[in-house]
């Protein structure tokens, strides 16, 4: 098996025998001095799977993103998409590789108008180079006005139409929430890795986003981090439980939720409310 490389990743990809999974990360350890993040860590996502990610704070999740996302160097492990290694992959191309992530908070560019916010998400489909663009070339234009278009449907799908033209800074928090998951559904992904989207959500947010992330299933891979146990056990078909940088438990979340593991690990703490 190949190891992952460096943290700022360069393109490539290696074959490897198809585990029948959409995503795997193999064996992965991560130090910084002497903490250990991530001990040989291994997780899998089915394809169409929604699978939560969950643990205490410290206990490796937000790292385990980011070495997925190549923001990270892990000292050892593999990660394997569509049957495949992936080797010194670059962050910039992951929507490229069909893997989109959203961050912690909210992470949208306060220059940029919602729709224009959006359209970034979609700019794999964009056909016309960069001089077509910036001459305004026909073949540009056209480009720009599907891009625009692909935008506005998600807004849509998402109920945030009517905001298009504003600047992200001036909408409530969970209205920015869902215009940075729709910039992260509007490329189309093939596993969207979501990252703490309940923060800050009250009780009726929270549902709809539950009921959004159902709606992906059998269509796009979920790998859901979040600290919102109810909002995991919920809507996720299997859960994984980090603590301490390693696996305690995996299994449905009924099963997971009974674990003595997983109590004790949770013991004390809001979260597992």
């Amino acid at each position: 098996m190949v190891g992952v490389g460096s943290a700022v990743m360069g393109e490539g990809v290696q074959a490897t025998p198809q585990l029948g999974c959409r995503f795997a990360a193999r064996e992965l350890t991560v130090r910084f001095g002497g903490i250990t993040a991530l001990d040989a860590v291994s997780v899998e996502v089915a394809a169409g799977e929604v699978l939560g990610v969950i643990g205490p704070n410290g206990a490796g999740k937000t790292t385990l993103f980011n070495v997925i996302c190549g923001f990270v160097a892990p000292q050892s492990g593999t990660l394997e998409f569509k049957g495949k290694t992936l080797a010194n992959v670059r962050t910039n191309r992951l929507a490229g590789l069909g893997i989109a992530r959203t961050l912690q908070g909210v992470g949208l560019f306060p220059g940029l108008s919602v729709l224009e916010n959006v359209m970034m998400g979609a700019e794999r489909f964009r056909r016309a180079g960069v001089v077509s663009a910036l001459l305004a070339l026909p073949r540009g234009d056209r480009d720009e006005r599907a891009l625009r278009e692909r935008a506005t449907r998600m807004l849509a799908q998402l109920g945030c139409e009517d905001v298009a033209a504003r600047m992200p800074q001036t909408l409530p928090y969970p209205v920015q929430k869902r215009v940075v998951l729709a910039r992260a559904l509007v490329g189309e992904p093939q596993l969207l890795l979501l990252d703490e989207p309940a923060g800050g959500l009250g009780a009726e947010d929270m549902q709809e986003l539950g009921e959004r992330i159902g709606s992906l299933r059998g269509s796009t891979s979920v790998m859901l981090v979040e600290h919102r146990v109810d909002l995991v056990m919920s809507v996720c078909d299997r859960v994984v439980v980090l603590d301490f940088g390693r696996v305690i438990a995996q299994g449905d979340p009924a099963t997971v939720e009974r674990d003595p593991r997983v109590l004790e690990a949770y013991l004390g703490s809001a979260e597992v409310a």
